[in-house]
């Protein structure tokens, strides 16, 4: 039987190689020079122009980006196709189109005063493209911030001790952020003090678990509230709709803080956990293969059975996912193209473009920090799907004994048994990796809600009228995106919004693809297209037929017409299947728009050589 050590290797092997070799390249493509000044030094203001140390800020990104899609979605591909092609997709794909992606997106941003990419496509096709590619990232924001909230909701129900391990994370990052930057006290002793209390949390949340509203919870939970009445019901617990509401409003509060208070510390606290996770997990398969195997307390949670390090689901259940776990739950799911919309993050995301370029780049030193942390940062989140693999692998909970709530503790099961193997406790390993899984989610959800509230504001741009002084408000839009989020989880379901979040984060990252390349095609007329160009298209291509899958097949023959699966009975549930198809309708019409301004902007330009003054780098390459 075939081990989880392969996994680990293939992934390990193409990503060292693509990082020495292509991201070097790409680096020297695009002239990253220390001489030039920074936007984060250019226009410092304490506020979001914050210049960050690398392993800051390497730390903010990586959490961001590293949330809970890398996670989900490969576990969610290896139940319904198998390991096989998901694991192929995160080692092949990730390096060549999701690292170039990120690489690109910060790198464009850096050259353009840290704006997002939606202003730098329309300082080239100009003011409709801009606010066309705006508001498709807007949309996109709300369906991140509405999945993550309910993931979190899941992964807190299942794991009581994550969430007061998790509450009590994001209180030492506050502290934290203070003790930084308004009693600068010293960095090292703030590490050393503050990562040692994230991870003592761990402790904390085993002895004193915490609930919201009464449940079915190990022995000794704490529950806050004696009736669940306040709150609705989500994939049939309340407790998860309570931990829902909660985490909206948490994104939405720390979305309006200042950057140094929260998203830099939290952000740099949380890349710990995610280095002691994923580096832990990668090392305890080689050290657990060659030499110790899984500890004797790595059990099965529902047979008992032994666990070992052997991969125990199918390699391959057809292009149909007939033969796996998931079959019975899930509308028919055809591999092309579905696939690539599951695996998103891991491989390729689109909202990592926000983030290079909605605040990375603003926080960004010196130029050539740009190569770690957006062309290895997106490899390192590959090594987390790749993680997020063995721990499905091995353990496979299978969903029909409840669906996606316990698809996604996988991870932590899973995750935790693999642990064992350097001689950890599996009751300890398993809430740990329950705490890497929650604090991924929250920092991935809350600076999407930031982002969102840049991406209205920057659509406003100078407020004129009343209503656009309302949307420009920071407390306001902040208000609209939780509210339409929780609209879309307060009936739709999981399988169709996963799919919907999936499609529009895949499109958007052709989208960005589509704005380096109309970056590099105004630069230079000598400048190569192919290395942004080719990955635009496929993805572009491939998403465009997924989404329209789901808007035809799954949404308005199943949960309208009835016809491919049981049709929505109840009015907010018809009305919330309305709302995702018209999402699905808008985003089409405005990639396919934008691919049209896209091409003739970069035609026009490589025909006349009078593009945009892309850059004031002199290298031609």
């Amino acid at each position: 039987m075939a081990g989880v050590i392969w996994i680990v290797a293939l992934v390990l092997v193409t990503f060292s190689v693509s990082y020495i070799g292509y991201g070097r390249y790409l680096s020297q493509f695009v002239g990253l020079d220390d001489s030039r000044e920074t936007p984060a030094h250019k226009y410092q203001d304490g506020q979001e122009y914050v210049p960050a140390k690398k392993p800051v800020l390497l730390g903010h990104h990586y959490s961001s980006i590293a949330g809970g899609a890398p996670i989900v979605g490969p576990i969610t591909a290896a139940l319904v196709w198998g390991w096989v092609p998901a694991v192929l997709w995160v080692a092949i794909g990730n390096p060549l189109l999701g690292a170039v992606h990120d690489f690109i997106s910060l790198s464009g941003s850096l050259r353009h005063e840290g704006k997002s990419i939606g202003y730098i496509i329309g300082e080239y096709v100009g003011e409709r493209g801009k606010d066309m590619l705006l508001w498709f990232a807007f949309l996109l924001t709300i369906l991140v911030v509405a999945v993550f909230a309910l993931v979190i909701g899941v992964v807190l129900n299942a794991y009581p001790s994550a969430a007061t391990a998790s509450l009590l994370y994001v209180t030492l990052a506050f502290v934290f952020g203070v003790w930084l930057y308004q009693l600068n006290l010293p960095f090292s002793v703030g590490t050393v003090v503050f990562v040692g209390g994230v991870f003592a949390s761990v402790w904390v949340g085993i002895q004193y678990p915490l609930a919201i509203v009464p449940g079915d919870y190990s022995s000794g939970t704490i529950v806050l509230l004696d009736s669940a009445s306040f709150f609705p019901s989500l994939l049939g617990s309340a407790n998860i709709g309570a931990w829902v509401l909660v985490m909206l409003l948490y994104g939405g509060a720390a979305s309006v803080l200042p950057v140094w208070m929260l998203l830099q510390p939290r952000d740099y606290l949380s890349s710990f956990l995610l280095y002691a996770g994923v580096g832990g997990s990668l090392l305890a398969v080689i050290v657990g293969t060659l030499i110790t195997g899984m500890g004797s307390d790595a059990v099965h949670p529902e047979t008992g059975a032994q666990l070992s390090l052997d991969i125990t689901t199918g390699a391959w259940y057809g292009f149909l996912g007939g033969g796996g776990p998931l079959a019975g739950d899930l509308p028919l799911m055809p591999l092309f193209p579905l696939l690539f919309l599951t695996i998103a993050c891991g491989t390729i995301s689109g909202f990592h473009a926000l983030v290079s370029s909605g605040t990375t780049a603003k926080q960004l030193d010196k130029e050539t920090d740009a190569r770690l942390i957006g062309y290895g940062g997106m490899l390192a989140e590959g090594l987390l799907a790749a993680v997020a693999l063995c721990a499905v692998t091995v353990v496979a909970i299978p969903a029909s004994s409840g669906g996606i709530g316990l698809a996604l503790p996988n991870f932590a099961t899973g995750g935790g048994a693999i642990l064992t193997a350097l001689g950890i406790p599996f009751e300890y390993a398993a809430p740990f990796m329950a705490l890497v899984l929650a604090s991924f989610l929250l920092t991935s959800m809350d600076t999407a809600v930031r982002l969102g509230r840049y991406m209205l504001e920057e659509i406003v741009g100078t407020p004129e009228t009343t209503v656009e002084q309302y949307a420009a408000n920071r407390y306001v839009n902040t208000t609209l995106i939780a509210v339409v989020a929780f609209f879309l989880l307060g009936s739709g379901r999981w399988e169709d919004l996963w799919t919907l979040f999936g499609g529009a984060n895949q499109l958007l990252a052709s989208l960005a693809l589509l704005t380096g390349t109309v970056w590099l095609a105004n630069w230079s007329k000598s400048k190569q297209l192919i290395s942004t160009g080719g990955p635009m298209a496929l993805m572009g291509t491939i998403t465009i037929i997924g989404l329209t899958w789901t808007g035809l097949y799954q949404i308005l023959g199943g949960r309208l017409l009835g016809i491919t699966a049981d049709a929505e009975t109840e009015l907010l549930a018809q009305a919330s299947a309305v709302v995702q198809l018209v999402i699905i309708a808008i985003l089409i019409g405005l990639a396919l728009s934008l691919f049209k301004i896209g091409y003739d902007n970069m035609k026009t330009a490589r025909r006349t050589g009078d593009g945009v003054a892309a850059d004031v780098s002199s290298d031609d390459d």
